[in-house]
């Protein structure tokens, strides 16, 4: 048994380890930047060198010493700014504070320290709670920016009395905390990445390692929308790359102010999950800039104008061999205007070389998987084309048997009734423009089933299969994610009573999302194949209940191939559930985000799962589970498997597992990454 620790997570985990152990304090200052980046930033603008001379004369510019502070005792701020009661001062007062403690660091000048001091001594008595839909994205978007200020004030000779930071430790602890430790995220992800921000930054501030330490564990294995991992996808892709780009970039810099804060303190989180956040900013500076990389669901073009939040990374990455072209071009397009931004985005010289790393590299296992805009399949001469106004039915009922080829024509297809297929038809598409949806008058639930029990013969390729209650996706897709849908949809249902009874069941490059049940429930099936096909988002807690639905469920099928696949996201089931099966195999896929395992394996045997990329599953990247007789004859090697928040692989009383060359990353919070028991422990939670 092989198992492949990588330098990154052994380091990291040895790292916090120690740091936890001894108790070590905290770097003060210590937020966005330490003491030596202070002081080199100083020397940088007293030099009159560039870009600091530029920014720190647009900040002096933009700092008002005659800023009337207007603290409130009860902050309102709700959707799209109504009500905003006390929200912009409370916004205004943060970041003049912050201000004005560069101001005081740089110039020596106490009007600037006196004012920073007398916003947070308005602030800090008075202020009592927030309220209304924004209220926690509200205080973690002020919190770190408040305490950048008062670490400056803190730890240099600004005249900030002891009695006034106890005040503002006691509303850091009694208003802020409580607001947002629980983190948020159901939420848009840009939240949780703010929160992780100010909880980061309040640990420091308040010299308390387990609050900061849950911060950083919030970071790599929060679940829904909550950490890293469920943002900035392998590709680069963002979870809200569909929604604006305003947002997307608002995250983007949550989470790397949060990764700055890390920094600082000596925590790397910007190597992590292949430079992850390179790649994030990357494919967003790339569609910025006027190109177009491929996302799974069309990329909004609302909200492009370039925020102020690229500078930093570009420079923490450039600084560490790493190029990132768009990044760059974003950054040069923004840093005329900016101030604050580019003051504090370098770190001091360490007078080491830089060796050149090239640019950062998306993942490509399991990408691109699903329905494509020119799918690759030749159709044949013979094949019968259906509009969307046509029937599919009576279609697919018109060549039953003969292996001919039915093609849904781009469009919505809107199906009055589930469609049920005959054996020895192929079903195809024209790609992601030809999506089948299910009319919600309809009582039927599955979009596709079965026409006959012992169904053979057959192929379903190239299309999209929609299970939201409605076509077209919202401004905001979390809106519309299936956990919160309350209609009762599923995908594909192949159903039979006796185990092998359909046969030669191809699906190929098909998209199946948004069913708040299965994606696909195939069960009693033989010589299955599932290739280059996308299940994303399928498997709600609609009844019968959570856990029991999934993006792809199997039972009692013989003779599974699943390779080339993404099977992402389940709000509350796993990526692949096998149970009852036997000769299965789970190759080079990408399986991850999703609420319980990746892939879970209940009485079955022969099963294979290799080379496949296993990620950001909020229980084990793959379990391997006892009910009555255990599985056997398990095959798991050669897959890259992380940040799961449980293990990485973890099984029970099943015979002849072999888990080999497996390289495991960051699962769980301990350096065990796999847990092979021989006990009959049965899942009771």
């Amino acid at each position: 048994m092989k198992i492949i620790l990588t330098a990154v997570l052994v380091s990291a985990v040895m790292a916090m380890a120690s740091m936890v152990a001894t108790a070590q304090q905290f770097v003060h200052p210590g937020v966005s930047q330490s003491a030596m980046d202070l002081a080199y930033m100083k020397q940088q603008v007293l030099k009159g060198e560039q870009p600091w001379k530029g920014s720190f004369d647009r900040l002096k510019a933009e700092t008002d010493l005659d800023f009337e502070v207007k603290p409130f005792a009860h902050v309102f701020r709700g959707p799209y700014g109504r009500p905003n009661i006390g929200g912009v001062d409370l916004m205004k007062g943060a970041n003049m504070a912050y201000n004005c403690a560069l101001m005081w660091y740089i110039t020596d000048d106490k009007a600037y320290a006196n004012k920073a001091i007398e916003i947070l001594n308005a602030w800090s008595p008075v202020i009592r709670d927030f309220d209304y839909n924004d209220a926690k994205l509200l205080a973690a978007l002020t919190g770190h920016v408040f305490i950048n200020a008062a670490e400056i004030l803190r730890y240099t000779n600004s005249g900030w009395q002891q009695k006034d930071i106890d005040q503002f430790s006691h509303m850091l602890m009694t208003v802020y905390y409580p607001l947002i430790r629980y983190y948020f995220p159901q939420a848009n992800g840009n939240w949780d990445g703010a929160i992780i921000h100010t909880i980061m930054a309040i640990g420091i501030f308040m010299d308390n390692r387990p609050l900061f330490n849950n911060a950083l564990n919030h970071f790599l294995h929060g679940p829904i929308n909550g950490g890293i991992f469920k943002y900035i996808y392998p590709s680069g892709q963002c979870q809200e790359t569909t929604r604006d780009q305003g947002h997307v970039q608002l995250g983007l810099g949550e989470f790397s102010g949060a990764a700055q804060v890390a920094y600082t303190q000596g925590v790397d989180l910007f190597s992590i999950g292949n430079n992850r956040i390179a790649l994030g900013y990357e494919y967003t500076a790339k569609f910025l800039m006027g190109e177009k990389p491929h996302s799974y669901g069309v990329i909004s073009e609302r909200a492009r104008e370039i925020r102020d939040d690229f500078e930093y990374v570009y420079r923490h990455y450039t600084s560490k061999g790493i190029d990132m072209p768009f990044t760059r071009m974003a950054a040069d397009s923004i840093r005329p205007k900016a101030s604050r931004s580019v003051l504090t985005a370098f770190r001091a010289p360490t007078g080491k070389p830089v060796t050149k790393k090239g640019t950062p590299k998306p993942g490509t296992i399991g990408y691109i998987a699903g329905a494509s805009e020119t799918p690759a399949g030749k159709v044949p001469v013979n094949a019968l084309y259906v509009t969307p106004e046509q029937s599919l039915q009576e279609a697919l009922n018109s060549v039953a048997g003969t292996g001919r080829w039915v093609v849904a024509k781009a469009g919505l297809h809107t199906l009055p009734a589930t469609l049920k297929i005959p054996s020895g038809v192929t079903l195809a598409g024209e790609g992601l423009g030809t999506i089948l949806f299910l009319d919600p008058k309809s009582a039927d639930r599955e979009v596709v089933t079965n026409a006959d029990p012992d169904l053979h013969d057959i192929t379903i390729r190239d299309l999209v299969i929609e299970g939201a209650n409605r076509p077209t996706p919202p401004s905001d897709p979390n809106s519309n994610r299936s956990y919160r849908n309350p209609s009762n949809r599923g995908g594909i249902f192949f159903i039979s009573t006796k185990d092998g009874q359909m046969k030669n069941l191809d699906f190929i490059n098909v998209t199946v999302q948004n069913c708040t049940v299965n994606g696909a429930f195939i069960s009693g099936a033989s010589n299955v194949n599932i290739i280059g096909c996308n299940f994303d988002e399928n498997g709600s807690s609609m009844i019968p209940g959570p856990r029991l639905q999934h993006n792809l469920l199997l039972t009692h099928c013989v003779g599974v191939k699943i390779s080339d696949s993404r099977l992402d996201t389940s709000p509350y089931g796993s990526g692949v559930a096998l149970g009852h099966c036997r000769d299965v195999s789970v190759t080079s896929s990408e399986i991850a985000r999703n609420a319980q395992y990746g892939i879970l394996v209940s009485e079955s045997r022969d099963i294979t799962i290799e080379g496949n990329f296993i990620e950001a599953n909020d229980l084990s990247g793959v379990m391997v589970e006892y009910l009555s007789k255990g599985s056997s004859n398990i095959a798991i090697r050669n897959n890259q498997i992380q940040y799961n928040t449980g293990y990485g692989v973890e099984s029970y009383a099943a015979t002849r597992v072999k888990v080999d060359n497996n390289t495991y990353i960051g699962n769980g919070n301990s350096e065990i990454q796999q847990k092979i028991s021989n006990e009959k422990f049965i899942v009771m939670e």
